[in-house]
């Protein structure tokens, strides 16, 4: 934890995304929804912070994003802010958000920017979104772009796939990277398209590209917390990596507070707050009752 923050304390910003990826320099993206994660990943030295709206996949018990509404994308990104100091906090406009007119969208991005905390919005297409990210950004607020498996689209693309696949494809994403960062976008997610062609827009593009199953050459990677941590009840994609697997120390855990609380061994004396004696001598003389005994500990329950 703490030679991440040591290697780059200095709060990021939107300005600094562009001159880390003119350093040369690896930025690290990760999701968070909650308090006590933001603040756990902010502690880590993460560079960028997405309250993204898979919260409808990993949170809510949505089948995908699409159901999330822009009031909980705004209490959820309102509880991250709480939890960041130093990370850039992004937040996803949900779907529905920014799809019926320029005046609109601006006003749910003000929503977000103002109520919530965010430092930045991302919104999913390619060129077609190029006008409004521009109109966002004349209202000064700073806007991620987001290409190739667009999770909002999942119905229009059949499903979580491959894009950019075929040269046609190919030459879309790039014009769609140009047309993202000629309107003003400060950053671009690559998400689920072939390697070769995120190095493409990587090597082509002045802001920073941010990766998500789109290969190693991109300037930065975000992974979803709960696929990082094991967290996930279905199976991961391909590009996930699993750090860890909480899903079973948090059930093993569980397990076990189960087992004690049923063989009354939790909670013990130590975890138990005690009558003071004078108080315990003075409402049994005063009741005229004789006071529970603390039963005796098993050697399991005894911990203190």
């Amino acid at each position: 934890m703490a030679y991440l923050k040591q290697q780059r304390p200095e709060k990021v910003t939107v300005p600094s995304l562009r001159a880390s990826k003119e350093r040369g320099e690896r930025l690290v993206c990760l999701t968070a929804y909650d308090y006590p994660t933001a603040r756990i990943i902010d502690e880590a030295g993460i560079d960028i912070i997405l309250v993204g709206d898979s919260l409808g996949n990993v949170v809510l018990g949505y089948d995908n994003t699409i159901p999330v509404t822009l009031d909980e994308m705004v209490n959820a990104t309102r509880t991250v802010r709480r939890g960041v100091a130093r990370a850039l906090l992004v937040a996803d406009m949900p779907y529905g958000s920014y799809h019926t007119g320029a005046d609109v969208a601006v006003g749910n991005a003000l929503r977000l920017i103002k109520e919530a905390g965010a430092e930045a919005v991302k919104l999913e297409g390619g060129a077609r979104r190029a006008p409004l990210i521009k109109r966002l950004v004349d209202e000064e607020i700073p806007v991620v772009g987001h290409i190739g498996l667009t999770p909002q689209s999942v119905h229009k693309l059949g499903g979580f796939r491959l894009q950019g696949k075929t040269t046609q494809a190919a030459r879309t994403l790039l014009d769609d990277a140009r047309a993202l960062e000629d309107a003003g976008a400060c950053a671009i997610v690559l998400e689920v398209v072939p390697r070769e062609i995120a190095q493409l827009v990587t090597e082509r593009a002045s802001v920073p590209t941010i990766g998500i199953g789109a290969g190693a050459g991109c300037d930065a990677q975000v992974l979803v917390i709960h696929d990082l941590l094991g967290l996930m009840f279905d199976k991961s994609f391909r590009h996930v990596r699993q750090y860890a697997n909480l899903r079973e120390s948090v059930t093993d855990a569980i397990s076990r507070f189960a087992e004690d609380v049923r063989a009354g061994v939790f909670p013990s004396e130590a975890e138990s707050y005690k009558l003071p004696d004078a108080a315990a001598t003075e409402m049994a003389t005063e009741l005229d009752v004789e006071l529970p005994t603390t039963p005796a500990l098993t050697e399991k329950g005894d911990k203190g």
